[in-house]
């Protein structure tokens, strides 16, 4: 009997749980660039409503602390990589600043040239569970001794069916694109 009451248990924890979740994943490029002195991009995602609130902050990649590793002044230095997020100045003015860095879950290190991918569940972490209507997806980049970028994808949520949608950055971001399915 006991064995019988578990498994009625489960049936129900599994016929309670949605059928498909909604997917959300934004892919960055990041372009090798040909200059006398490379830093890697701050690079910050964000989503907008219609009225240009900000909906949710995905994900900000800046210098993070490394501890006992380097040489100079700035080593320990717990200032060392947020000194430069204003640089990255939609994404400041548009709430950056009102955010206490590190930020689990949205931020982390910078990354490396080439392609990375981010996927979030509507709902859960850094992606609020949206209401029906038109959206935003604002990516900015900025460089150390180089320039900023900012891309935006315009998208309507909830998606009727599974979409790609893309924006081509021109310095310092490539291919944006942001894959969604109901």
């Amino acid at each position: 009997m006991r064995y019988l009451s578990m498994s009625v248990l489960w049936f129900g924890v599994l016929a309670a749980a949605p059928v498909a979740a909604q997917q959300f994943e934004v892919a960055v490029q990041i372009p090798q660039l040909e200059v006398a002195e490379y830093h890697r991009p701050y690079v910050a995602a964000w989503i907008e409503d219609s009225d240009r609130q900000v909906a949710a902050h995905l994900m900000v990649w800046y210098q993070q602390d490394r501890k006992g590793g380097g040489a100079g002044p700035e080593v320990g230095n717990a200032e060392r990589g947020t000194k430069w997020l204003p640089d990255l100045r939609q994404w400041w003015r548009r709430g950056g600043r009102a955010l206490e860095m590190p930020m689990d879950g949205v931020s982390g290190a910078t990354r490396a040239v080439g392609d990375h991918q981010v996927r979030f569940v509507p709902g859960e972490g850094a992606l609020p569970a949206f209401t029906a209507g038109t959206y935003t997806l604002r990516v900015e980049a900025a460089r150390e001794e180089g320039g900023r970028e900012l891309l935006e994808i315009p998208f309507a949520w909830p998606p009727a069916a599974a979409q790609t949608l893309t924006a081509e950055g021109h310095s310092e971001l490539g291919t944006l694109s942001l894959r969604f399915a109901p």
